[in-house]
């Protein structure tokens, strides 16, 4: 029977409580410094044994997790901005994790669906296209067809890019740059956990924080008649169980080797059989529309991909500007490539020279984040000077105040 009694007025009715203190939250900059002191104890793994280096990676790991359960992207962020200023290899270790932990959730299987309680991993995958067509894109002509939209969907499991036990879903919708670059890590985390959902559920459920990434396309700069090259990224979320053998990357490194070729093959015959149906599904006039595919991957290294093709094809388009301004055969000409300093920045400097020496007829600086990894992007760009028919590329350790290289030698492709 209930109590319905008034509780006693006065001060002895009950005991005399000091109010629950809050918890103290961190200082942002203490727990940035403390992820990015973490990260370096890593990189620098010489000195320390491997217990202690598993340790520090778990610390790592479970501190990355924790700040994007409680939204911290500030922390996150600020944290790759210190990291970047403090050693190139940290920084690149400590984006990669959080990047990885980003795009990644793990939960427990309940039974109800088929998962047996078992730990799945859901991630969030993108594969990014260079779309050339006449005009660009009509954002309202894509994934019209259901039947289409489905076959594009079950064509991963099909062609060998997914374990047979792996569902997937693919977002509704053709993502652009913009759209890509305004999902911060905590909104990827909360896009899985609705995908994760979405998945195992057997009835339809909200998916706001997904509905929200997807933009409207900003209008075109085209006319009807231009020919258009415009980059996009198709979004996906696959969910399977966390020890799926189909996903287990050897450790001996010949076997790995194996491991990603093979994966790279199935994905190069996927792109080929799949282009006519992607092509469908972007357009109402399929056959106006070339596709180029870069190569899937996490959500955050197929936007790194995207971004860093794009910055190599305008670097292109400007080397072959400067080439057609010379009025000189691109084979009368060699390229000699450097990294240097511009305006306080790190830049890979492209200098054209005549075969018959002299000054540099025209320079080309191409951007480079602090803590890229230098002798990669060097060898990108050299290789795609290759593609412009010049006489021959050059590498140097620097250029002296006329312009003239420094230790200049033949740059010789892997």
């Amino acid at each position: 029977m209930p109590n319905n009694k008034r509780p006693a007025k006065g001060p002895s009715a009950q005991p005399n409580r000091k109010p629950a203190a809050k918890p103290v939250e961190a200082d942002p900059d203490e727990l940035a410094q403390n992820l990015v002191d973490l990260a370096l104890e890593i990189a620098e793994r010489e000195s320390a044994d491997a217990a202690t280096l598993d340790a520090r990676r778990q610390d790592l790991t479970v501190l990355i997790r924790r700040l994007l359960r409680r939204k911290h992207d500030d922390v996150l962020h600020g944290a790759i901005e210190v990291a970047r200023y403090t050693d190139a290899d940290c920084c690149r270790l400590l984006r990669e994790r959080v990047e990885e932990e980003a795009a990644t959730l793990h939960l427990r299987g309940d039974g109800k669906d088929g998962t047996e309680g078992g730990e799945l991993e859901i991630d969030a995958f993108m594969i990014p296209l260079f779309v050339h067509s006449t005009g660009g894109l009509n954002q309202a002509d894509v994934f019209r067809d259901d039947a289409d939209y489905e076959a594009l969907m079950d064509s991963f499991r099909s062609s060998g890019l997914a374990s047979a036990g792996t569902r997937i879903v693919l977002v509704r919708h053709l993502y652009d740059l913009d759209a890509v670059d305004r999902i911060r890590y905590s909104d990827l985390q909360d896009m899985l956990r609705e995908a994760a959902q979405a998945l195992r559920s057997r009835k339809l459920v909200p998916t706001p924080a997904i509905e929200a990434s997807m933009r409207p396309w900003p209008a075109g700069d085209y006319g009807p008649d231009e020919e258009a090259m415009e980059l996009r990224f198709l979004l996906g979320f696959a969910l399977k169980a966390a020890d799926d053998p189909f996903y287990h990357v050897p450790a001996d490194e010949a076997a790995a080797d194996a491991y990603f070729e093979g994966r790279m093959a199935r994905y190069r015959m996927w792109a080929g059989s799949v282009a006519p149906l992607l092509q469908r599904c972007l357009s109402v006039h399929p056959t106006d529309v070339e596709l180029n595919f870069l190569y899937q991957d996490l959500f955050y290294g197929a936007k790194e991909q995207g971004v860093a093709e794009l910055g190599m094809l305008a670097t292109l388009s400007e080397v072959n500007q400067r080439l057609d301004e010379q009025q000189r055969a691109p084979e009368r000409i060699k390229a000699v490539v450097a990294p240097v300093e511009a305006n306080g920045e790190p830049v890979l400097r492209i200098n054209l020279y005549p075969l018959d020496g002299g000054a540099p007829l025209a320079t080309v600086d191409k951007p480079m984040d602090l803590a890229a990894d230098l002798s990669a992007e060097l060898a990108d760009l050299c290789d795609a000077l290759g593609t412009v028919g010049l006489d021959g590329v050059l590498l140097a350790r620097g250029f002296d105040a006329a312009g003239e290289p420094e230790d200049a030698e033949p740059y010789l492709s892997a």
